[in-house]
């Protein structure tokens, strides 16, 4: 499932690829036209590890810098938390179609409570097990952003863990962005 999941992804970057040079080559005098160098961006996001988020961005030409943080806590052993950010480079970047390319990191942690646990600590009248659940990630990753009039989607593949409990082998998150 993961080798056709992989192929299907390596296809769809290949058609956005080809839909973003042919309206680079449409639009090329309307790209030229732009006013001002710099874009800022704002907006939300769902993913792992963090449910939601809050995301900011800032470019100058094709280089983009974005941050996205957010957390919750509701109390003991059921909060999550989490900030990423990146450095990328925006083809086409004048365009409503793009892809971001670049490095990334961040810090997310969730930790919620576990029933089963608690029930079997509770018949045995013992602590065997945690009452809760945690995933816990601190990385430097390969990072992949896709915008489509402000909607946007981000893959991020962690290259190197610093920290890391039950962390996925590939982060996503898909949200909306507001240009001005």
């Amino acid at each position: 499932m993961i080798t056709a999941f992989k192929k299907i992804l390596v296809l769809g970057i290949a058609l956005c690829a080809v839909l973003a040079h042919a309206a680079a080559n449409e639009s090329e005098s309307k790209a030229k036209s732009a006013n001002s160098p710099w874009k800022f961006e704002i907006g939300a996001s769902a993913g792992t590890l963090t449910p939601i988020m809050l995301d900011a961005g800032v470019g100058y030409k094709a280089l983009h810098l974005h941050i996205d943080g957010f957390g919750i806590h509701k109390g003991a052993n059921d909060f999550w938390c989490g900030i990423r950010g990146g450095i990328l480079w925006r083809i086409p970047r004048d365009l409503p179609f793009s892809i971001e390319f670049g490095i990334g990191g961040g810090y997310e942690f969730a930790e919620a409570p576990n029933e089963i646990h608690k029930a079997v600590n509770k018949a045995n009248d013992a602590k065997y097990l945690y009452p809760f659940n945690f995933k816990e990630s601190l990385d430097v990753s390969a990072e992949m952003r896709i915008h489509l009039f402000g909607f946007f989607t981000q893959i991020d593949l962690p290259v190197y863990n610093f920290k890391e409990h039950e962390a996925p082998d590939m982060l996503w998150r898909i949200g909306y962005m507001v240009d001005f």
